[in-house]
């Protein structure tokens, strides 16, 4: 980069109104990065002619390979006296990740859109982001040239089409708009109706029908050519449709001026030629705008006269070439070059870090339940410095790490290899010269010496000199940046900075800390606080950067040296009144997993090492270590979990690795007894009986004398030291209250949170927003879950699981136990009559319940959407001499095993009262601690293994079924090719939803539904079938039970040939299910010998 410009950027970097910080966004093969490349040649920094074609933000080997971004990529251009922080990021669904991190560091976005694919599931989802991060977006619509090159439309068709696309894409943001608007006025609803109840009020009440949407402004939302915020384009080929130009042409050809023309551009409005006029009509005036395609390639004088009126320089080649596409190209890029409109657009259209709203500062402050007003003042204050956007000295230092990437250490400015001056060029040659000399004199030393052994030596010397180089080079080859944004304050290289975790509480932090004390104090420990310093500062300029002494707000940059600080994303700033920022909005969810080891077991340091380094380099990738030792490595998609294997094995590892297939994800859950079996025959009830004592039986098998299942299903369950019973019964919840529960996980972790804090008593502050939210989660609830057998159940909720979020449901179902609920947060102030008392043991029951869900009985897996009813619990009193005489009670209670629990009972209690008569005062004493430490002894433990089991039998005794991770498949394809997309998703238990021909193309929409586990090799296949005509979109969609019963046996003849072992169908469940338990090392019912037919040769019975 030159030097000038360099010190260009670094003036313009202290003038906050004057930046743009901005991201690319766009469907996958929009045209982002080709675009990024027309706005990097605006600059220099690369040729116009290779424009579209270098992909200059596109840095990786594979990303050049296969044609897509897999990273956001930041570059700082100039333009006028505005400085632009341009981040392009991928489209492929797999890395929407990279989207979030770059959305949040921006202020503004360019929406790109394909002029003839129009609005795509990507599009929507790239519009649904910026909007949540309270982002504005402008539009450009690219690939103008394939209307007149591909589809060949007229003007007036041209016009049709795009003002169609417009219409999608307001279409999108008016239903986010909309949303927005009916929430703000509930809220404002349920405002109004707490304060008419507080007065009372007489007469007839009049309600307002209205939704609010008339009242409100929302035409700055929408994109229109004649608002300035859409521009079309097409960036292969460097032109725009700019009307900015076209109104400037026509003002001075028709004596109108040029705002008024710039408003009627678009829409129904024509240019009268005669008149000289502008006229409301059926006709339009954009249509001057886009030329018929025939005038390009046919008359050779018009395009001479042409390029002659617009000063246009056209090469030979050009003018020769057969192509259309060719003559288009090389008159509007220079004639129209699209740089210009979009720079323009970008810098009178998007907000700079001066303009950011107060609500989205409050949301970036507001983590979890807290609300902003409920911080302490000290942070309130800082909503000022973020506000202003002040440089000054004093100014609190704020900066947000939204990831960070690994970068070759070659590549830093401290190692680069700069230009040498004219004093270091003779310096050198006279050492050159030098060493020449020498050599000379010692091959005339050579000769008389004995030359094998000189050479041996020099070799021997050379490899000890150079073997620990190359270990060094090895060790020290990637480093780690920070990719950030300062919001407030100064950045200084060398500062010391407050690292804040997400977890961090100021107010905790406050009470703890000195007022006034920096980073660079000695300080007590606060929980997630730590310090760090900048080390170095650094300026993004695509792939490379440049050393920075300090950096003002506003700007985007890269900070290294935080690799041992900060994992993947992070807060810093100096003051630690400074709260965590809400955490990223991930739209991809990680669900492909593979197992990894390294193919030489001496290197699994290396591998461990390496996957350290990826998991921080990347920001959806996890990695795992299961309770088998397995290294699990968690992507978000086939590509990206390709990208991820081969940055491990040559990148951060450097070894060479094995990955298993892929880990499939499922679900185990119950349904209510099926009427019909797998063959639709009716189910009878008496079959129905006969699987549940059947399933009683084995159970009974293992387990008789502590294990009970009825025939209703409920199974009761004692301790093995006979002091607790546990009675469970297994109700399949409706469809919808599970989907609720899934997608309102967060919410219940939030809601576990604050029943932790009550338990603790802890007081917190909790926004009304997140109460609201959990009040309509408990109405949603009550709301899903009628009838009979559902009476009062949300009030008996006692946790949820696994993991105390999950979408499982523990129900208090035992008699004369009211424990305090789940929903005790809502209740206001204080309660009337007796507060309800958590009984001993209550821990270990939710525990068991946890680990139950956790990992079921079919295949290990989590369940889903069930719901576990308690109905009795006991436990015994005379749990206290179990510590003291352990041998003795377990002989006595061996002995009396026959005589059922009374006489384990009087067992008990009559030792209990010989041991009252002898004990002394110490003996006494050590029993009152014995009891006292019970509830962490063997009764808890057995008491979780009995509910866990308790648990599963429960579950068994019900018909079980497996759920299946399930994508959402969207498929754009010609007409040619529709049935072979059909059949490879009919061969991958594929269900097609519905088909659309998209308007004005041959193109048709299919969405379809397809099984994670059937995805792999999916896109490559399509692909292949095709001929490269049709591009799957795989987005994870939803669970969704397997309908057949993996335990069904065929009982009749014909049920075996149709559903048997050698049958055609094979049951998909069942071969789902081994498949699990195969990889987990479970046992699987199967025969070793398949085929036992006897072999006949050829030549026996000729």
């Amino acid at each position: 980069m030159g030097h000038t410009s360099l010190e260009k950027i670094i003036a313009l970097q202290r003038n906050p109104a004057n930046i743009r910080n901005l991201c690319i966004l766009a469907h996958v093969d929009h045209g982002k990065t080709t675009l990024a490349d027309c706005l990097v040649a605006s600059n220099g920094i690369i040729s116009n002619r290779l424009a579209g074609k270098l992909r200059y933000l596109d840095s990786r080997e594979d990303e050049q390979i296969r044609g897509i971004t897999m990273k956001s990529s930041a570059i700082s251009l100039l333009y006028k006296e505005y400085l632009l922080n341009l981040i392009d990021s991928p489209g492929h669904v797999d890395f929407s990740s990279e989207v979030s991190t770059a959305v949040r560091l921006c202020d503004g976005a360019i929406v790109v859109i394909d002029a003839v694919e129009g609005v795509c599931p990507q599009t929507q989802v790239v519009l649904r982001q910026a909007w949540l991060e309270n982002i504005r977006p402008v539009l450009v619509v690219n690939k103008m040239d394939r209307l007149i090159t591909e589809l060949k439309l007229t003007s007036q068709e041209a016009y049709i089409h795009l003002q169609k696309i417009l219409e999608q894409v307001n279409a999108v943001t008016g239903t986010l708009f909309t949303s927005k608007v009916l929430e703000e006025r509930a809220e404002k609803e349920k405002e109004e109706k707490e304060e008419k109840e507080s007065e009372a009020s007489g007469g007839d009440q009049v309600y307002d029908w209205s939704a609010g949407l008339e009242e409100t402004d929302d035409s700055h939302l929408y994109f229109s050519p004649d608002q300035g915020n859409v521009v079309f384009a097409s960036a292969i080929d460097g032109w725009d449709s700019g009307m900015a130009q076209f109104a400037h042409i026509y003002s001075q050809r028709m004596g109108i001026r040029a705002e008024v023309l710039l408003k009627t551009l678009w829409g129904d409005f024509y240019l009268n030629a005669k008149a000289k006029k502008i006229m409301k009509g059926a006709q339009n005036t954009f249509v001057l705008i886009i030329p018929p395609q025939n005038s390009w390639a046919e008359d050779k004088e018009k395009v001479e006269k042409m390029v002659t009126s617009l000063g246009v320089k056209l090469m030979a080649r050009d003018s020769r070439h057969s192509d259309p596409k060719v003559l288009l190209s090389a008159i509007c890029s220079q004639w129209l070059p699209v740089s210009q409109a979009v720079l323009s657009m970008v810098c009178e259209k998007l907000p700079s870090p001066l303009d950011m709203a107060a609500e989205r500062v409050e949301k970036l402050m507001s983590v979890g339940a807290r609300r902003f007003d409920s911080l302490p003042k000290e942070t309130q204050e800082l909503k000022q410095a973020f506000l202003q956007c002040s440089s000054e000295e004093n100014a609190p230092v704020i900066v947000f790490v939204s990831k960070m990437f690994a970068v070759d250490t070659k590549a830093l400015p401290q190692n680069k290899q700069r230009p040498l001056t004219q004093e270091e060029i003779a310096q050198r040659r006279e050492l050159a010269r030098q060493r020449h000399a020498d050599r000379l004199a010692a091959n005339q030393q050579a000769e008389n010496q004995d030359a094998l052994s000189l050479c041996l030596s020099a070799q021997m010397e050379s490899l000890a000199v150079k073997e620990p180089k190359l270990e060094e080079d090895e060790g020290t080859k990637e480093t780690f940046v920070a990719f950030a944004r300062v919001y407030s304050g100064v950045v200084k290289r060398g500062q010391r900075m407050f690292v804040l975790g997400p977890k961090f509480d100021p107010t905790q932090a406050l009470s703890m800390l000195s007022e006034g004390c920096s980073a660079s104090d000695a300080l007590p420990a606060v929980p997630h606080l730590s310090c760090c310093s900048m080390e170095s500062l650094y300026l993004l300029m695509g792939r490379e950067l440049e050393g920075l002494e300090e950096v003002p707000s506003g700007n985007i940059l890269g900070i290294g040296g935080l690799e041992e600080c900060v994992l993947k994303s992070a807060t810093l700033s100096t003051s630690p009144a400074c709260p965590p920022f809400t955490p990223l909005n991930f739209e991809a969810a990680a669900i492909v997993r593979v197992a990894i080891e390294p193919k030489h077991p001496s290197e699994m340091p290396k591998l461990v090492h390496g996957m350290r380094l990826l998991n921080q380099a990347d920001p959806c990738a996890e990695v795992l270590i299961q309770e088998t030792g397995e290294h699990v490595l968690v992507t978000a998609g086939e590509v990206h979990l390709q990208r991820c294997l081969d940055d491990l094995r040559d990148r951060f590892a450097k070894i060479e690795i094995s990955a298993s297939k892929p880990i499939i994800p499922f679900r185990e859950t119950v349904v209510r007894p099926p009427k019909v079996d797998m063959v639709n025959e009716e189910v009878g009830k008496q079959q129905k009986v006969a699987i549940i004592h059947q399933v009683k039986e084995v159970s009974q098998g293992r387990l008789s004398d502590t294990l009970h299942v009825d025939s209703s299903g409920l199974v009761t369950l004692t301790t093995p030291n006979r002091l607790a019973t546990v009675a469970v019964r297994a109700i399949p919840l409706p469809q919808d209250v599970t989907r609720l529960l899934e997608d309102s996980s967060e919410l219940i972790r939030t809601l576990e949170q604050l029943n932790m804090s009550l338990r603790e008593g802890r007081r917190i502050d909790v926004s009304p927003r997140t109460l609201e939210a959990i009040t309509e989660l408990k109405s949603q609830l009550e709301s899903l879950l009628q009838g009979r057998k559902w009476r009062n159940t949300v009030e008996r909720i006692w946790a949820f699981g696994p993991r105390r979020y999950g979408p499982n449901i523990l129900l208090n179902s035992v008699e004369g136990y009211h424990r305090p609920s789940v929903w005790q947060c809502l209740v206001k102030g204080e309660r009337s009559g007796e507060a309800p008392v958590v009984r001993d043991f209550d821990n270990s029951i939710v525990s068991g319940f946890q680990l139950a869900t956790l990992s079921g009985p079919m295949c290990e897996e989590p369940l889903m959407g069930v719901c576990f009813s308690v109905e009795q619990w006991d436990i015994q009193s005379s749990s206290e001499p179990q510590h003291q005489d352990s041998v003795e009670e377990d002989s006595a209670s061996h002995e009396a095993s026959g005589d059922g629990t009374s006489t384990a009972e009087g067992t008990s209690e009559t030792s209990a009262q010989a041991e009252g008569i002898t004990a002394g005062p110490s003996q006494a004493k050590r029993r009152t601690e014995a009891g006292s430490v019970d509830c962490y002894g063997p009764v808890s433990g057995q008491l979780i293994a009995a509910m866990k089991d308790a648990c599963r039998h429960a579950f068994q005794a019900q018909p079980q079924r497996l759920m299946a991770a399930m994508y959402t498949c969207e498929i754009m394809a010609t007409a040619e090719v529709l049935g072979r997309v059909y059949g490879v998703l009919g061969k991958r238990e594929g269900r097609v939803l519905h088909e659309e021909m998209k308007e004005g193309t041959d193109m048709f929409i299919i969405k379809a539904i397809l099984p994670v586990a059937e995805s792999f090799g999916f896109a490559d296949e399509i692909r292949k079938r095709t001929s490269g005509l049709a591009s799957p979109q795989l987005v994870f969609s939803h669970w969704e039970v397997i309908s057949s019963d993996p335990y069904w046996v065929p009982t009749t003849e014909e049920e075996y040939l149709h559903f048997g072992e050698k049958a055609d169908s094979a049951n998909q469940a069942l071969k789902y299910m081994n498949a699990v338990r195969r990889r987990k090392g479970l046992y699987v019912e199967e025969k070793i010998v398949e085929h036992a037919e006897k072999q006949r040769t050829l030549s026996k019975n000729k």
